[in-house]
């Protein structure tokens, strides 16, 4: 009796940690729903005691959260630490932006070097159809009407790259930051919207990007992140110096009428 309580015991662990392992791995991302019970136990090889036994274990671990009637989900414990002060801190002091952006260019250009030498075949593939959105969507123009859907394209298609370098810090840090930045982000590819020029630009980078880790050219693929990123610095401080003159105007408008 004994031995078979520490045998399924010892299941639930390794059911345990095969989940926190596709966490890790990027495979089931923040908000993601597991699959019905039957079908994960079916999936995992076990029964479903064991794997409701292994789900208990992960949410005590804050890895997971169950809602009443709706089933499991994957929670951001793991990106919430580094979210939450650095997204209020970034509200509070703009000038940090800065500081981001260049960690962010430092860690994605690495990461895309990596995704050049590591991906897989399937990775590879991923990363083409992350990319056929994005062109598909950007090749639409500054549209207002699909400016969510361009943001959230553009996003996919950085965090599939880093998610291809098989680091696990690379995809979490990555999307971490996205989180982070957000904001911020929308806003600069909001002010891009107002040039065609740099709309194109900026489809070309991605095009750049995408090329050179599609022909596992790291040294290339590190560059045109660089590339990609200075881009996104000098039309960030454009936009800041456009909202500094804006800002100016209206309080000399302001101004003019409270003396009339």
């Amino acid at each position: 009796m004994n031995k078979g309580k520490i045998a399924v015991q010892r299941l639930s662990d390794t059911v345990a940690h095969e989940l926190e392992r596709r966490i890790l791995d990027g495979a089931l991302k923040p908000g993601d729903r597991l699959q019905p019970e039957r079908e994960l136990a079916v999936d995992l090889g076990v029964s479903r005691p064991s794997l409701r036994e292994a789900i208990q274990k992960l949410v005590s671990k804050g890895l997971l959260h169950s809602r009443q009637g709706g089933g499991t989900y994957v929670t951001d414990r793991l990106d919430a630490g580094f979210v939450d002060p650095w997204g209020d801190m970034l509200q509070k002091h703009p000038n940090l932006q800065a500081d981001l952006l260049e960690f962010r260019g430092m860690l994605e250009s690495e990461a895309a070097a990596l995704a050049a030498k590591r991906a897989t075949d399937a990775d590879i593939e991923r990363i083409g159809d992350a990319y056929a959105r994005v062109e598909a969507l950007f090749a639409e123009g500054p549209s207002a009407r699909v400016f969510e859907e361009q943001v959230k394209a553009d996003f996919a298609f950085h965090q599939t790259i880093a998610e291809a370098a098989h680091n696990v810090m690379f995809g979490h840090l990555t999307a971490s930051l996205f989180r982070v930045t957000h904001e911020h982000i929308d806003l600069n590819l909001r002010h891009l919207r107002r040039q065609d020029e740099d709309w194109l630009r900026l489809r070309d980078q991605h095009a750049a990007i995408w090329e050179a880790v599609r022909k596992r050219d790291s040294t290339a693929a590190r560059a045109a992140v660089r590339r990609h990123i200075a881009f996104v610095e000098e039309s960030m401080e454009v936009r800041a110096q456009h909202e500094a003159r804006e800002s100016r105007a209206r309080l000399l408008r302001r101004l003019e009428k409270s003396d009339t």
